[in-house]
């Protein structure tokens, strides 16, 4: 069985809808409602303990990509988040956690690139994690979070949203 991961959300490739862009509360420039997208994913590899889900835009005017969303120590029992459960208010499964995005802070954080730019990827990432539980903090950054799943990760599934404004 193949790991995949889909979204009621929005479709693999395209452009995602006002309600996943980032909100005016960030002072970006962009006023969308700022909600975490919908994701199922299946079919993760035997040995799956836990589950982490990222958002990265690697086409952000930074030298290093932006990270957008860092969920972290899923239970392996969960296959799915609903829409906004990222986002503050959300409902988390219980034990996940939410680490620093590159906004500063944990929690979901949509797309806004550059006006004019040409179209970003945001790619949504759900890894399947050999470990119940990653050595992080809700401050911890997204490179130490990168660099604990990539010793960590059995599989990956990924779905792609655009965003140009």
């Amino acid at each position: 069985m193949t790991f995949t991961v889909a979204s009621d959300s929005f479709k693999d490739g395209d452009y995602l809808p006002s309600d996943f862009i980032l909100s005016s509360d960030f002072g970006f420039g962009c006023a969308g409602r700022n909600r975490s997208p919908h994701l199922k994913w299946s079919g993760a590899p035997e040995g799956t303990k836990s589950f982490a889900v990222t958002c990265y835009d690697p086409d952000a005017p930074t030298g290093s990509g932006f990270w957008h969303w860092l969920l972290v120590n899923i239970p392996a029992n969960v296959s799915e988040l609903a829409e906004g459960a990222g986002s503050t208010g959300g409902k988390l499964p219980a034990g996940a956690l939410q680490t620093r995005t590159d906004f500063g802070v944990p929690g979901y954080g949509g797309p806004c690139p550059p006006e004019g730019d040409h179209p970003h990827r945001y790619l949504f990432t759900v890894f399947a994690v050999k470990t119940d539980q990653l050595d992080v903090k809700a401050d911890t950054s997204a490179a130490v979070v990168g660099f604990n799943l990539h010793f960590n990760t059995l599989a990956k599934a990924e779905i792609m949203g655009l965003f140009k404004r």
